[in-house]
């Protein structure tokens, strides 16, 4: 069993891990003569070989929840079939307290089917094994725990107990409920065909003439019975040889009359080894089926490969043939002109076969001259074009260079006001704190003399676009320090725009304290942060910039003299 059911297991003499057991409210079994008494229910699965699926829907059990009690209803099979489900998530396991009640023994579906099995289902269609589900007067209960949290409940009848994947014969299952989240899951299910055989009597085979036999030996007869209709004998031989003497040691066990929990425990383990065997005998038979229809499919393409080729090598000769046939035809035309030329030409008077002669040299050698002209025509066409190419190359260039020259003339002029980086993002213009008071915005009469010599430089060189960018250190709560921020960008860009720097090409916003230039723990690292800058861009100077670290800057003002300007 997978590790999300763990629910209490019995213990198992065989060598194989035992399958999760269930703390069970209800008989030990179904009583045989009233299975015997039904007749067998009309098929209700799927054909046999083909795909059988269903969705339920999964619902999520999250921790501290409580217990959540999920109701379980009867399909159309078991229409007067209920069920509750009390499911609570505890962190490291999600444990489950399912009732049931008004259950019909599993033989009225076919006398195959001899137990329930209770299933947790994940969005992904993985289905788990929560263990048995055996009745009493058609009541039962079920407690197991798993690590899922997201599953949706399923109950379906099934040959024994420690089936791994779900038949698709389903009596309840759990529906949506309002306000839980839930989602879709699609699970596959064996069809009845996968545990029934036209070539095996199952009444006789399972129930023997014995109908006082303890279920769980019937279970077992069931689980051997499938595993042989699955070859098991060819793909499981040691597997299916341990399950029959485990079967046979039950069957002794029981006829000796031995105790009954013995005869059970025995059973249980011959059961576990036949599902075993048939889980890998199916997995066999499924890689033999595709190795099969591989190489079916694999010799196919190459008939069919052989025949396209021969009808290509067909086809090929025919063309041949019929190319051959045509160049004949034409060399027969050919000659019988030729012919007919020279007789011609025999007839003519000599002076006109000398004319004609003459007009013929005359028409080549103007078609020879004409094929010329025209090659020295291709020939000027194509040097135009290049030097047309090379022009524009040049201009490229050029207006490259003047973007580069007038980017570094720009970067030297704001530089020689203020420290100014060049960066890919554009020109980055540092206005340090010292232009504004401690704690204000507004710009001091230094500061706005600065920026008056920084507009004009603006104002002369037209496309520019300017976004401003305002910064704090961390000393302050976060709201101060953005509205601070915000306040002192807002007041660079009035600035600008009363000087005339167009208002429609600049941007401002605040930062706070984010991406800071250096340390806050140093009052010089926050004398750093408090800042303004000020990128320039434009498509007028929009040559290639560092894209990595930004480049030195040239030489400026250093924020000494910057405070020297605003005591001035």
């Amino acid at each position: 069993m997978p590790s999300e059911a763990r629910v209490k297991s019995k213990p198992s003499s065989s060598g194989i891990a035992p399958v999760l057991a269930l703390t069970l409210v209800g008989a030990l079994g179904l009583m045989a003569p009233r299975a015997l008494a039904q007749t067998q229910a009309a098929p209700t699965t799927a054909p046999a070989n083909s795909a059988v699926s269903r969705t339920a829907k999964a619902i999520t059990f999250r921790r501290g929840t409580g217990t959540i009690k999920v109701p379980l209803r009867g399909t159309s099979l078991m229409p007067q079939a209920v069920g509750e489900a009390g499911v609570e998530n505890k962190g490291n396991r999600v444990e489950i307290d399912a009732k049931f009640q008004n259950m019909e023994d599993a033989t009225k579906f076919g006398f195959e089917y001899l137990t329930y099995v209770v299933w947790a289902v994940s969005p992904e269609g993985r289905a788990v094994n929560l263990g048995e589900l055996q009745l009493k007067n058609g009541n039962g209960e079920v407690k197991a725990m798993t690590d899922m949290q997201i599953f949706a409940i399923a109950v379906t009848a099934e040959p024994y107990f420690a089936v791994t994947q779900p038949g698709n014969e389903v009596v309840l299952e759990n529906s949506a409920m309002p306000g839980a989240e839930s989602v879709s899951a699609t699970y596959q299910l064996l069809p009845q065909s996968a545990y029934s055989s036209s070539n095996t009597k199952i009444d006789n085979l399972i129930f023997g003439i014995d109908r006082k036999t303890p279920t769980e030996l019937f279970e077992a007869r069931n689980a051997v019975r499938i595993a042989n209709n699955a070859d098991a004998s060819k793909y499981a031989a040691d597997v299916i040889g341990r399950a029959n003497q485990q079967l046979q040691s039950a069957e002794e066990a029981y006829r000796q009359k031995r105790d009954k929990t013995a005869v059970i425990a025995m059973s249980r383990d011959a059961i576990q080894t036949a599902e075993e065997a048939s889980v890998i005998s199916v997995k066999k038979k499924a890689e033999e089926d595709a190795q099969a229809q591989a190489a079916a499919e694999k010799q196919a393409a190459e008939e069919r490969a052989a025949k396209a080729r021969a009808e290509a090598a067909a086809e090929a000769a025919q063309l041949q043939a019929a190319e051959q046939a045509r160049q004949q035809a034409e060399a027969a035309k050919a000659d019988a002109e030729r012919a007919k030329q020279e007789a011609l030409a025999e007839a003519a008077q000599a002076a006109k076969a000398k004319e004609e002669a003459e007009q013929a040299r005359q028409a080549a050698l103007a078609e020879q001259q004409a094929a010329l002209a025209q090659k020295q025509d291709a020939l000027a066409q194509k040097q135009a074009a290049e030097a047309e190419a090379a022009q524009a190359r040049e201009a490229a260039a050029k207006a490259d260079a003047e973007k580069a020259d007038l980017r570094k003339q720009l970067l030297a002029q704001l530089n020689s006001i203020l420290q100014t980086n060049d960066s890919a993002r554009g020109l980055i213009v540092n206005m340090s704190d010292v232009l504004f008071d401690t704690g204000s915005y507004t710009l001091k009469p230094g500061a706005r003399e600065t920026m008056a010599k920084i507009s004009g430089i603006l104002l002369a060189h037209p496309g520019l676009t300017l976004q401003i960018e305002g910064y704090t250190d961390s000393v302050g709560s976060d709201d101060y320090n953005q509205q601070l921020s915000e306040q002192r960008a807002g007041s660079v860009r009035d600035f600008l725009a009363q000087e005339g720097v167009p208002a429609s090409s600049i941007t401002a916003k605040g930062l706070g304290k984010a991406d800071p230039v250096a340390s806050n723990d140093t009052p010089e690292g926050r004398q750093r942060n408090r800042r303004v800058e000020i990128v320039v861009d434009g498509a007028s100077i929009d040559a290639t910039a560092p894209s990595a670290a930004p480049s030195a800057a040239l030489p400026a003002a250093t924020p000494a003299a910057l405070a020297q300007q605003s005591v001035q």
